[in-house]
Parts: C-alpha cells; sequence; structure tokens
C-alpha cells in the first residue's frame, strides 16, 4: 500500500491493504496449455531483508512516465513493460492501466512482437496496488466517478491479459498485491522468487477481492485455500503462490537478469521462454500445503458465522489464528466477498467474474466500511476501524444483497468475450 496525499484526483491509484502474516506453501501448479510465470527482482520490503541477489536492471523512475514501454531484442520481438513508480511500490494510476491497454492493443495484432515481459522498477516489488486513499477522497469530494473510471479501465486490462494471444511473462518478484495480482496472475507465463509476497488483503479496508480476485481464488484455486486467503487477507510466498494458482514457476532471484538477457537476446522469445527450463528450481516450502486439509473441511459452505465458530474452535493453532485474523475485518465485506468467491466457482468466464466485481466495487463506494476502512488503515493508520455493523451475525440478507443488485450500465465484458475466448 503506498502512502499518496489523500487530496481528491481525477488520477485513482487504488491500492491494496497489506495486513497480516507472512504465509507459505508448496506447489502443483495449474494445467494450463503453455507455461505461466517470469520475473523481476526487487527487493521485498519486509521479510526478504536477507536475499541478496541484485536487481534486475528496470531502470528507476527520474521524472519518465509511469510505464517504461519498449521493444527489445532482434528487430524488437519482446516487448517490455516495466511499471516505474518504485517509490510507492509502483502503485497503479488511471494513466499506467491506459498506457499498458494501449501497449498491448497493438502488440496483440503486431506479428513483429513475439513475447510481452512485465516487471517492476525499484527494491521493492512489482506493484502494491493502487492508492485507496484517494478512492476515498473521490467519495468524499463528491466525486465517485473517478473511481468507477479507474476499475472500468483496471477490469477491462485484465481481461485483456487473460486473452492475450502471446506468451505474457509476469515476473513477480517482491510485493505483488491487489492490483499487482490483477496486472500479472492473469498471464500465461507467471514467475515467482523467493522473495515475492502475494495477498489480496481488500477485506481490511472494507472492500471486496477485485482485479479478478474472486475467479482467482473462488474459482481456479484449489479446495477452499482461495476462502482462506480472501476472508484473511493471509500474506503468502512463492510455493503457496504456485499451489493456489496465482503463479506457475519458481525462479531464484539472482537467475532473472539471466532469464531476461536469453529472451532480448532470442530471434523468438516465444520460443526461448517455452525452452527455458523453469522447472529446474523450488521454492523454500510453503504452509498451505501442510494446512490444507483443516482449511478445506473448515472453510467448506455458505455460512461464515458456522465457518468462523469452527475456526475459532478448532485444535489447529493455525485455525484459531485464522479466526482471530477474520475478526479484525469488516463484517459486510467478508460476508459479500464468501458470497462472490461461491458465485465464482460457477462461473465460465473470467469476464464474468469482473463484471460481478464491477458491481460489488461500485455498490461498495456507498459503504461506510469503505470510507472507515482506509482511513484506519491507511489516513489515520491507527488500525481500529469502526466497522458498521461491528459483528458478523448483524449483518442482515438484505445488506448483502444490494452489492449484487443491478447498479445500472455494467462494464459488459460477459456479452463482449469473444466466442473463442476459452475460460483457463
Amino acid at each position: 500500500m503506498s502512502s499518496q496525499t489523500p487530496e481528491p484526483r481525477t488520477i485513482l491509484e487504488p491500492t491494496s491493504d497489506h495486513a497480516a502474516a507472512p504465509h507459505h506453501a508448496a506447489a502443483p501448479h495449474r494445467g494450463a496449455a503453455g507455461p505461466r510465470g517470469a520475473t523481476r527482482a526487487h527487493e521485498h520490503e519486509h521479510e526478504r531483508a536477507a536475499a541478496a541477489s541484485t536487481p534486475t536492471g528496470a531502470p528507476a523512475s527520474t521524472g519518465q512516465t509511469e510505464v517504461l514501454i519498449r521493444r527489445e531484442g532482434p528487430d524488437g520481438r519482446l516487448g517490455r513493460l516495466t511499471l516505474n513508480r518504485p517509490a510507492t511500490i509502483n502503485a497503479l494510476t488511471t494513466p499506467m492501466v491506459r498506457l499498458i491497454d494501449d501497449a498491448l492493443r497493438a502488440w496483440a495484432d503486431d506479428p513483429g512482437v513475439r513475447a510481452v515481459v512485465l516487471d517492476g522498477a525499484g527494491e521493492r516489488g512489482l506493484c502494491a496496488g493502487g492508492d485507496m486513499r484517494a478512492v476515498r477522497a473521490a467519495v468524499l469530494a463528491g466525486r465517485p466517478q473517478d473511481a468507477r473510471d479507474f476499475w472500468a479501465h483496471e477490469y477491462r486490462l485484465n481481461a485483456r491479459i487473460r486473452s492475450f494471444p502471446k506468451p505474457y511473462i509476469a515476473i513477480m518478484d517482491g510485493i505483488v498485491m491487489g492490483g499487482g495480482i490483477g496486472l500479472s496472475a492473469h498471464g500465461n507465463v507467471r514467475i515467482v522468487t523467493e522473495r515475492s509476497v502475494l495477498a489480496m488483503p481488500e477485506v481490511g479496508i472494507g472492500f471486496i477481492p477485485d482485479v479478478g480476485g474472486t475467479w482467482l481464488l473462488g474459482h481456479d484455486a484449489p479446495g477452499e485455500l482461495g476462502t482462506h486467503l480472501a476472508l484473511t487477507g493471509t500474506r503468502f510466498g512463492a510455493a503457496d503462490a504456485i499451489l493456489t494458482g496465482l503463479a506457475d514457476h519458481y525462479l531464484p532471484a539472482a537467475r532473472l537478469p539471466d532469464l531476461l538477457d536469453t529472451l532480448r537476446a532470442a530471434d523468438d522469445p516465444a520460443a526461448a521462454i517455452l525452452s527455458c527450463d523453469l522447472g529446474a528450481h523450488s521454492p523454500p516450502p510453503g504452509r498451505l500445503a501442510a494446512d490444507r486439509v483443516w482449511i478445506d473441511d473448515l472453510y467448506r459452505g455458505d455460512d461464515l458465522a458456522r465457518i468462523v465458530r469452527l475456526l475459532t474452535h478448532s485444535v489447529k493453532p493455525a485455525a484459531r489464528d485464522a479466526a482471530a485474523e477474520i475478526a479484525t475485518k469488516s463484517p459486510t465485506s467478508l460476508t459479500v466477498t464468501l458470497r462472490a468467491l461461491r458465485t465464482a466457482a460457477s462461473m465460465t468466464s473470467l469476464e464474468e467474474a469482473l463484471d460481478q466485481e464491477y458491481s460489488l466495487a461500485l455498490a461498495s463506494l456507498t459503504s461506510a466500511d469503505l470510507i472507515e476502512g482506509v482511513r484506519a488503515a491507511l489516513v489515520d493508520k491507527d488500525r481500529t476501524p469502526r466497522w458498521s455493523p461491528s459483528r458478523l451475525t448483524a449483518v442482515t440478507p438484505s445488506d448483502v444483497d444490494r452489492f449484487f443488485a443491478p447498479t445500472g450500465p455494467g462494464l459488459g465484458l460477459t456479452a463482449a468475450r469473444p466466442p473463442a475466448h476459452a475460460a483457463r
């Protein structure tokens, strides 16, 4: 989460709330056609200080554009996108989203571009999301349309990344949260490192997992692992990212420059990434594989109060810790999130989930919890949000139903989805 000035503005930078302890696990990856995952090196913000490899060489911002867009290698066959706001861990802005979208539109139809690499400038991570303080400030200033516009552009970009017809190599090194997940986890080649720290922690600020988060956690993640991650906002590392289907390959951060050099030098970067031995390295052990038995057992069903009760009375200390973490989140956001995850599980495309998330996001703009959650986490930073209602048992069906009620023209991504675009 970045620390931007809270004044209202048109350029919104929605961010993720970084709450929860590190969490790790081991890894079979999603069986999609072709490889998924690529990487970049930044020093991880907190726990990874011991990792002493150098960054991949993505330039830091010196007043340049917020996204560095260029073509490299023989005849410019490798497209490069570098998020270039390292002081904010590359927090997303509306112009950044538009720049990336424009580049991908052009490169999708350009036979001269064979593959694309996404990475981030600086030492701390690919992208921490955006700045939800700007969303809060816009709402308080009577300008909610600023937030609506940002989310519309961002979610359309998420769908474009998912359907991109060439290798889209996301280097998920360091912090990758919220909007950063949306830019990377929908790609078709996703690489994590020992410094990767991922999370979808939106319920901690009175919001919901968006940027396709309900699809990734509710549809793609095995068992109830996605439910656990969505309701606790837990941070997790490389092995757990692969296990849950948010990444495919692990590469030590020190090897990232070699990977980029290989792709730059290749006559055909698409063929080069396919021939890279990305299975040669194993990530440090995570936690989710060992915890999956109790997670799958205790998070079953649609009754959030029952889930919390089972976690609270479990003999597993980790389950009781999860219950305590959930108790700090917005009761309304938790209840809406669980329903959104269950709904996404039966959907047939990311576009359908993004259409639902857009409606949920718009409803959140009229929720007191979003304003209060951002205040407590990012503005006053007192970490003592006053949720309304404050208890799960006080959240009524009508409180939840209003989030899922039609709110006017939606994104229409499902209707616009090309017929040949299969869900993965």
